[in-house]
This record gives C-alpha cells, sequence and structure tokens, in this order.
C-alpha cells in the first residue's frame, strides 16, 4: 500500500522567499554598480596622449591637469610623425602638434566615438587659448556603416552572450562525456564566428578579414569553455557567477558605450580582465590598426580558455577520487542534479539527492520514504514518476533509508511506480499542486512472504 501526505516540513516562509528572491535582487544589485557607475558620465580617465615636442609637453600638460586633473597621460615625441605613429601603433589615444599656423589632433575613431569627441572638445579648448582652430585628422575610421565606432561591441555580445547560454544548456546533456561537450563548443563557436563575420561584413558594419574570424571564435570559446568550468564549483550560485561575469561586469566595460580611457579606473582593470572587452580591443587591432596591440587580448582570451579547460580537469579528478573513496559502495546513490540557470531553462523534471536542504539549492516537490512490511527502510528501489500518458518524467532509487526526492515535476496528477528485486510493485497515483509538496510513502511486501500467505 502507499501512503499520501501533502505539505511535509519545508523551508520557512522567510527562506523560500530569499531563496526565490536573491537572484534577481543580486543582478539589480549588478547592474545599479556596474552599469551606472561605469557609464552615467563618460569622461577620459588618464587617456594616454602624446604631444609633438617636449617644451610644448609640458605646456600641454599643465593645461590639462589644471582643467582636467586626472583626464589624461601626456608624454612627449619628437615630431608629428612620431604623433600619428603612436595613435596608429595604439600607444596612444591621441596624438596633438601645437603647429604654429594650425595645431593638429591625431585620433582614431576606430576606438570609439566618443573617445573621439571628448578628445576634441579637450583639444579645442587648448588651440583656441593659442586663438588657433583646431585641425582633427582620423588615421582609423571606422567602416561606412558604423557611425558612431561601437558596432564591434554588438557583435562581441552576440559571440559571447549566447555562448554562456550554451555552456548552461550542455550542462543538461548527461550522456555527453567532456570532451564531447568541448567539441561541441568549438563546433558551435566556430558557426557563430564565421556567419557572424560574414553577416557583418555583407552589411557593412564591420571590414571583412579572416583573422578576425579566429578571435571571435576565440571569445565564444573563452566564455562558454570558462563557464563550464565554474559550474560544477559554483553549483546553484552559477547563474549569478555567469551572469555576473560576463553580462553585468563584460557589457559596461566593454569599450561601447565608454571606450576604456572613459571609464573610472576600477573598470579600466576589470576593462583589462574581460573576455568581451579583450575580444573588441582585439577586433579593432586586427580590423583597423593592421594588427596593432592583438597580443596582449588574445592571450587574455586564450587564459579563459585554458582556465575553463582546468577547472573541467579538477572537477573530473575530483568526481574520480570520490567514485573510488567514500561513494564507491553506493551504487544507487543520486547524483546532484545539474545547474539550472533561470535565464535559458524551464524547470525540468530532476532526481535529488536525500540531504538537508542548502540555500540556492532546488526544494524538492515528491519526497517519499519506500519500507517493507517490517518497517525497513527498502534501499536501491526504483521509483518512476509518469504523466497521466504514461510518458517516463523522472526516475530515480531510494537511499539507504529508504528515501527518495525529486523536483522540477509538473503540475497536476502523477503516477508513481515503485518496485524491488523479490517485492512486489506498487502503483500510485498523486495531485501535485503549485507551491505544494507532496509526500508518497510506499510499503512493498515481499512475494516470498505473499506466497507463503497463500499457501497457509
Amino acid at each position: 500500500m502507499a501512503e499520501q501526505t501533502e505539505h511535509p516540513p519545508s523551508p520557512s516562509s522567510a527562506r523560500t522567499l530569499a531563496e526565490a528572491l536573491w537572484f534577481p535582487v543580486a543582478l539589480f544589485l549588478g547592474f545599479l554598480f556596474a552599469f551606472a557607475p561605469a557609464l552615467h558620465a563618460p569622461q577620459p580617465h588618464h587617456a594616454k596622449v602624446v604631444v609633438a615636442h617636449p617644451a610644448v609637453e609640458r605646456r600641454i600638460d599643465s593645461q590639462l591637469q589644471r582643467h582636467h586633473p586626472g583626464g589624461f597621460d601626456v608624454t612627449a615625441v619628437t615630431d608629428g610623425r612620431a604623433a600619428r605613429q603612436a595613435v596608429l601603433n595604439r600607444d596612444a589615444a591621441a596624438g596633438f602638434v601645437a603647429d604654429r599656423r594650425q595645431p593638429v589632433l591625431y585620433v582614431a575613431k576606430a576606438n570609439g566615438m566618443s573617445l573621439e569627441l571628448a578628445l576634441r572638445d579637450v583639444f579645442t579648448e587648448v588651440a583656441a587659448r593659442s586663438h588657433k582652430q583646431l585641425k582633427v585628422v582620423d588615421v582609423a575610421p571606422t567602416a561606412s556603416k558604423d557611425l558612431m565606432g561601437s558596432t564591434l561591441v554588438y557583435f562581441g555580445i552576440a559571440w559571447s552572450v549566447p555562448g554562456y547560454i550554451l555552456a548552461t544548456t550542455l550542462l543538461r546533456a548527461v550522456t555527453f562525456s567532456r570532451r564531447r561537450k568541448l567539441l561541441t563548443i568549438a563546433g558551435v563557436a566556430a558557426l557563430f564566428s564565421v556567419v557572424g563575420n560574414l553577416i557583418g561584413a555583407g552589411l557593412g558594419y564591420i571590414p571583412a578579414a579572416p583573422s578576425a574570424m579566429a578571435i571571435s571564435f576565440l571569445l565564444t570559446m573563452a566564455v562558454a569553455t570558462s563557464s563550464s568550468g565554474l559550474a560544477p564549483f559554483a553549483r546553484q550560485f552559477f547563474p549569478a557567477v555567469g551572469m555576473g561575469l560576463f553580462i553585468v561586469l563584460s557589457i559596461p566595460t566593454s569599450g561601447g558605450v565608454a571606450p576604456a580611457p572613459m571609464l573610472p579606473t576600477f573598470f579600466q582593470h576589470v576593462h583589462a580582465v574581460m573576455p568581451l572587452a579583450n575580444a573588441v580591443d582585439a577586433l579593432r587591432g586586427v580590423l583597423y590598426f593592421d594588427g596593432a596591440g592583438v597580443l596582449k587580448p588574445v592571450l587574455v582570451l586564450c587564459a579563459w580558455i585554458a582556465g575553463g579547460a582546468a577547472l573541467l580537469g579538477l572537477d573530473a579528478w575530483l568526481r574520480s577520487r570520490r567514485a573510488t573513496g567514500r561513494y564507491a559502495d553506493d551504487e544507487d546513490a543520486v547524483e546532484e542534479p545539474p545547474v539550472d540557470d533561470p535565464a535559458s531553462e524551464m524547470p525540468t523534471p530532476t532526481a535529488l539527492p536525500v540531504h538537508r536542504h542548502h540555500f540556492g539549492e532546488p526544494i524538492p516537490t515528491l519526497v517519499g520514504t519506500v519500507h517493507d512490511s517490517d518497517q525497513q527502510p527498502v534501499r536501491g528501489a526504483a521509483v518512476t514518476v509518469m504523466d497521466t500518458k504514461g510518458r517516463q518524467l523522472v526516475r530515480t532509487t531510494t537511499n539507504e533509508h529508504g528515501e527518495y526526492a525529486a523536483a522540477g515535476l509538473p503540475e497536476g496528477y502523477l503516477r508513481i511506480v515503485v518496485s524491488s528485486v523479490g517485492r512486489n510493485p506498487l502503483v500510485h497515483q498523486t495531485l501535485l499542486q503549485s507551491g505544494a509538496v507532496v509526500r508518497a510513502d510506499f510499503a512493498l511486501r515481499s512475494r516470498a512472504v505473499e506466497a507463503s500467505q497463500r499457501a497457509h
């Protein structure tokens, strides 16, 4: 017979509310403290500027520090040609030449139009103090349809955010080995890279360059591989960690709305290590600056890929140790379920290990025990949950205490089948309602005992 009881003891209302709200609250605060401080008032912060001739450099530096303290780091170069080359080499955001007839400012729109406009405004003031009109020369203009110089950031988002989502969806591909998952990530990254670059070049948003495909491939690989490596260690907090890294911190520091020299100092440090920001820097280098400044961001992307692969290897080693250690004698142990990302997945029927509930873990919607006619727990009993059409939703086994649990089950009537070797199976139908936890306990009787009773 089966015994059913609804609404067993569950986490308190306050704890349940906290578990439901912690992720949106964390995301809300992340957006507030990342996007707003980084982008609310973009202005130069330690932007590197070169000035032709040392004597002029000291005068310009003094003026800039007086009117824009902390905005610019000024160094001297020999002449106007060196000033122009410093911008092309990406050693400086601007090069200024105080020509007697007309001062010249060398800038690169490829670094972002907002940076170009800020530099133009500042040095227009500098030239006006000498009663001269500034001449602005763009040494790295963008593609014809990239008027703001920020299109690369949008393509970078298209290559990075789906990489994070790909990693979360592959967590549910439990039949895939780690090697197969990495091959899938590489294949998808290659596809995204080729399609994105062909579309961008075809529409005139970005120049056509085979090397850009390699960088966009590395970006998707970096995000997807590092996400896959982080998931087993962040566990139920992985959605907050993943979205915090690859959306909340990455997008405002990517160099789109505000190029790196216009970000506050803290966010410039974040920019230096984020995959999206480094990919955008590398893409600008190969598309507009003849490869200048590409090595460092490519190495950062490779470091993210290597870090993710190392974490996957560490997880495999830890799982191997657990399998040969304390879990070696428990073949029926139910593993922790894959991480659910609320941004990309609906709840999936999942078997849960029975243990004390931890904050942020899935709350079981179906629990119960299986015991024999002597009230002793039945270990390893198979518990199958089906819908009313007979389709299997989830299957699990009882632990050493005869307990089982499942989460993510749909509302409505469920059919539960319990069986064990040498005992008669039982079938029970129960109704699962929204917000409720259903308990279904089973008492399996031995076939030998029943046969003996019938014989007498």
